[in-house]
């Protein structure tokens, strides 16, 4: 990841200063610091939504056909969602991982079904909309332990789910629609929608455990519209030893991609690279600056007037995120 620093203005100490305190890194609420160029982030899931749909080349003839078998697959959506929880249940690994070793907890199970549900409407209702690439990137870090459960599901079981449930396609199809011609179309474009749900939720999966991966918790402090954007006033992240703030605030961006927009104006920088021939290639990558009034604080202290995003944090710090005008 690279931070391209654009420039700075002039800081004004604080009343602190009056006070004997060393205030070199501290900012008044109306100070503007200077603007920064975070680079290097994770592609948005709606980004990535778009990029996979693509290669995949899930088009009109997979939707047409996918369109004929859904009464079909919606008959059957009762015995998908509660035979999906019977799979798990049976299998001593993941009823160890929900806590069911002695059986399912009804509460619990009925959250799970109503969740699972949910996105089987979404599925058969050919939801291909951004706002269904976000949900399944929340999904995958749920599945992850960042739900109200705290449940850790490793990877292969979220990856093996999602086969299940393609094979479990292909068989209630081939009885609900014997020798039907549209079937091999239908699974083909069926197969190439689920890729798309697994990768969105891995996406996010993949957030989550980045979140949490480090030796030392690190407390995130959110002022003003922060707080509305995220839905809490805090939250703790965790930082390897040796890291600064550049990595923690690559973890917060890639775990909270929804509020990108709200911080950061997209700019394309121009760079350069070799390949194994000596051949130069120009590059152009996405580059997210931070709108005017954003600050970044560490302890208190403004970074721009430290040593920027390069600041090293060590345990027992703080960092604190505030949007224009408090």
């Amino acid at each position: 990841m690279t931070l391209t620093r654009l420039g700075e203005k002039k800081h004004t100490k604080t009343a602190a200063l009056a006070q004997g305190k060393d205030t070199s890194g501290e900012v008044s609420p109306g100070e503007v610091s200077p603007e920064w160029v975070l680079t290097g982030l994770n592609p948005a899931p709606e980004e990535e939504w778009e990029r996979l749909r693509s290669f995949l080349s899930l088009g009109q003839e997979d939707l047409q056909a996918m369109l004929a078998t859904v009464e079909a697959l919606f008959r059957r959506g009762y015995e998908l969602v509660v035979g999906n929880y019977d799979y798990l249940l049976k299998n001593h690994e993941t009823a160890a991982i929900l806590g069911w070793e002695q059986g399912a907890d009804p509460e619990h199970l009925s959250e799970r079904r109503r969740f699972f549900t949910v996105w089987l409407a979404r599925t058969l209702g050919m939801d291909l909309s951004h706002d269904f690439a976000r949900y399944l990137f929340r999904a995958g870090q749920i599945h992850a332990a960042h739900g109200p459960r705290h449940i850790h599901v490793p990877e292969v079981y979220v990856t093996g789910a999602i086969s299940l449930v393609n094979a479990t396609f292909a068989r209630f199809l081939n009885e609900e629609m014997p020798g039907a011609s549209v079937i091999p179309a239908a699974l083909a474009g069926w197969n190439k929608a689920l890729s798309l749900h697994l990768h969105m939720m891995l996406l996010g999966y993949r957030s989550a455990v980045e979140l949490d991966q480090g030796d030392f918790p690190l407390n995130v402090a959110l002022y003003g519209r922060m707080r509305t954007f995220l839905g809490r006033e805090a939250f703790t992240l965790n930082l390897p030893r040796g890291e600064t703030v550049e990595t923690a605030l690559r973890k917060i961006f890639n775990y909270h991609p929804q509020v990108r927009e709200k911080v950061f104006d997209i700019v394309w920088q121009q760079g350069e690279r070799v390949d194994a021939l000596g051949t130069p290639w120009m590059t152009v990558s996405k580059g997210y600056r931070t709108k005017g009034g954003w600050r970044v604080l560490l302890n208190g202290g403004d970074i721009s007037y430290a040593a920027g995003l390069t600041t090293p944090i060590v345990p027992g710090d703080e960092l604190q995120i505030f949007p224009p005008g408090r």
